[in-house]
């Protein structure tokens, strides 16, 4: 995998490797370092193309989470330029990830009771499966029980909730096992407290709007922030002159600290 170029300065941590693959969490550092700090981890979207966004994709709003006292990490995770991938890899990446921060929370000086995870799109649809699906695991050392890849905070950014719909456009080789992979046929009360933005013109409104109406119902604490006229991907950096980037960051930074996170 190329070099993933950010325009400002970010520490390096591998979580995982796999094969010859080092996973890395691209962590955006406070000015002043203290100790039981928040953390948000960020899953960039456009990850099931052979040709995938990076996880630079998220990288403006980590800098500035940073600079409201958090620890920002823009995780890597395998995607459609890795051999043979499949959703599930990354899925598992997803908990990889939260359960390295959760167990050196000392040494990165963070609050392992204060992890906030983000995802768009199918970094979206990876970080709630990842907390949907427990069977879905490649970390031998935790049992399917475990709880310790479950953050304590979500934030989606419109993400595709319907697996049959994905493996048949992206995995066929995956269909009979679509169900299982499938959070809007898999409805149950298991998502922490969650904020989910989407914009009303996105392909994915209506469903969203199925699945968190779907969960609500089982007891899932589910926020939906919907922006008008807006499409898939219209709040990230440099889209509309980055009025709905400063937008949504507004609405995670209220919901933040709604919950005394920052």
């Amino acid at each position: 995998m190329n070099k993933i170029k950010f325009d400002f300065p970010i520490a390096e941590r591998t979580y995982k490797v796999v094969q010859d693959r080092n996973l890395i969490l691209y962590i955006f550092e406070p000015k002043a370092h203290q100790e039981n700090r928040p953390v948000i981890l960020f899953f960039n979207g456009g990850s099931f193309k052979k040709d995938p966004q990076t996880p630079a994709q998220f990288q403006h709003q980590a800098k500035y989470f940073s600079s409201k006292g958090m620890v920002a990490i823009c995780v890597d995770y395998r995607n459609g330029s890795d051999e043979g991938f499949l959703p599930p890899q990354a899925i598992c990446d997803v908990k990889s990830a939260v359960r390295w921060v959760r167990r050196n929370s000392s040494e990165l000086g963070v609050d392992p009771n204060k992890i906030v995870v983000c995802g768009s799109s199918a970094g979206g649809y990876i970080t709630v499966s990842s907390i949907m699906f427990k069977e879905i695991n490649d970390d031998k050392e935790y049992d399917h029980e475990s709880t310790d890849h479950i953050p304590n905070f979500l934030i989606v950014f419109a993400a595709g909730m319907d697996g049959i719909d994905i493996m048949r456009r992206r995995y066929p080789q995956l269909l009979e096992e679509a169900i299982r992979l499938s959070p809007i046929h898999n409805v149950k009360k298991c998502l922490p407290t969650t904020l989910w933005i989407c914009g009303t013109t996105d392909d994915l409104y209506e469903q969203n709007k199925k699945f968190i109406k779907q969960m609500k119902e089982k007891g899932n604490d589910i926020t939906l922030k919907t922006v008008e006229g807006m499409a898939h991907g219209y709040f990230n950096y440099g889209r509309h002159n980055n009025e709905y980037f400063h937008k949504t960051r507004h609405e995670m930074e209220k919901y933040l600290h709604s919950l005394e996170i920052i």
